[in-house]
Parts: C-alpha cells; structure tokens; sequence
C-alpha cells in the first residue's frame, strides 16, 4: 500500500501523516542510497539528477502505533521515482556530462549549478541534502525559517561534526528516540556528501555501507537505548 512521499511525511502536518521515527528515517535513507547506487553501478551509470524527498515514494503500511518509536521499520520501503531528468554518465575518459542545468534549487550540488557539469558525485550532494532533511525534519529550503536558516545545509553544516552541538538540528518530533552515536555517525555522513569539492565525497556504495552499518540489530537496540537515557535524563531538547 502506498503512503505517498517522504517529503509528506517529513513536511505535512496531517493526522494522515505520522512523524517517521528514527528507524524509519534510517531505513528510507538506506532504501534510497541503494537505488541511487544501482543506477550508479549500471552499465550506462545513470546520474538521477534531481533527487530530493518528494522524489522517494513510501510502500507498505505502517503499524498502528500512537506513538513513532514503535512504527515497523521492516514493512516500510522506500523506490526512487520519477526518472525523467535522469542522463547517463560519462563514458571512457570522459569525466563528466555537460548538460542543462535542470534540477531543484536546494538539492543541486554546487559544481553543477556553477558549470553544468554533471558527474555521480552531484547525485552524492543531493543525497546528503535529503539525509540532512530526514535527520531536521527541514526543508532544504524554507523562507519561513528565521535570518540564517533559510538553506537548510548553510545552517546545518557547521554543526554536523561537532558532537556537542548535533542536537540543535535534530528534529523535534524524533523526541530525542535514537542515540547520539547514531545520530553523530549519520551526521557526519552526511557532511560529507555535502563537501564542496566532489572529490571527497563518498561514492554511493560507501554511502550504502555506512547505512548498512547503522541498520545492524546491535546498533537499533543501543539507538533505542541511548534514547530511552537520554529522554529520562532531560536531555532531548535542543540548546
């Protein structure tokens, strides 16, 4: 059963739309990572180019819970959708592929916008952008937001290797269920796929390990754990 996109999950405020957990956001993150490394990976090495949260469609139901620390993160999948500005990647010795500068403003990566050079790197951006948004519970762009918040990762990214301040840009409605560890790894992930040159920024299957490595049983129990000491020791709003 389809429950619509992460960007409506993670933006609308509906009764239809319950706040996704932390599992849940690890696992779509994850979901996602994959499908961008199989176009990676494929014989054309396809680019997606506009990947963005509106573009990840959410299966499955989730388990009736009034509360999103126990939502089923096994039964919810997360497929890329809407291919349509995707490009095949260079090929032979060819670096890049110059193209049109298409996209979403916010999600772009910095290099592409500025020549229309468009390598999978641009893709790792874009996916660093939308693991920002799934950890703040942000848009990647909001005028709403005060002077200086208004882009999400010129906000967010000096406090994303800095442990003592992670907390300022965790969502709110995670309630402060997952553990800082976990959180600081995603975090730091995330800084780097946000690098500005694309040169260090992680390939998507390095992207896809780390969030393997997240998923494993032994590090949800100790998330969960971690949140559960963190919220009785006061220690879940933001500073």
């Amino acid at each position: 059963m389809q429950k619509g996109s992460a960007e409506n999950h993670l933006f609308r405020r509906s009764s239809h739309f319950r706040p996704l957990s932390w599992n849940v956001r690890m696992k779509i993150a994850l979901d996602a990572a994959r499908g961008l490394a199989f176009l990676h990976n494929s014989d054309a090495k396809v680019i997606y180019r506009d990947f963005k949260t509106s573009n990840i469609l959410l299966d499955a139901l989730l388990k009736n819970s009034d509360h999103p620390l126990t939502q089923n993160r096994q039964n919810y999948d997360a497929k890329l959708s809407d291919f349509g500005l995707a490009r095949d990647g260079p090929i032979g010795d060819q670096s890049h592929v110059s193209t049109k500068i298409m996209g979403t403003h916010g999600y772009a990566a910095p290099e592409y916008l500025a020549t229309g050079h468009l390598t999978a790197k641009s893709d790792v951006y874009s996916f660093g952008v939308v693991l920002l948004e799934l950890l703040s519970g942000r848009r990647a762009l909001d005028k709403n937001r005060p002077t200086g918040e208004h882009n999400l990762v010129d906000w967010a990214k000096p406090y994303l290797i800095n442990k003592h301040k992670i907390r300022r840009i965790m969502d709110n409605r995670l309630e402060g269920h997952y553990g800082l560890g976990q959180a600081q790894r995603a975090a730091n992930l995330a800084f780097l796929c946000l690098a500005t040159d694309p040169k260090y920024r992680p390939t998507m299957n390095e992207v896809v390990t780390s969030l393997e490595q997240l998923q494993k049983p032994s590090e949800v129990l100790r998330s969960e754990r971690e949140g559960h000491n963190g919220q009785s020791n006061g220690r879940t709003k933001k500073t």
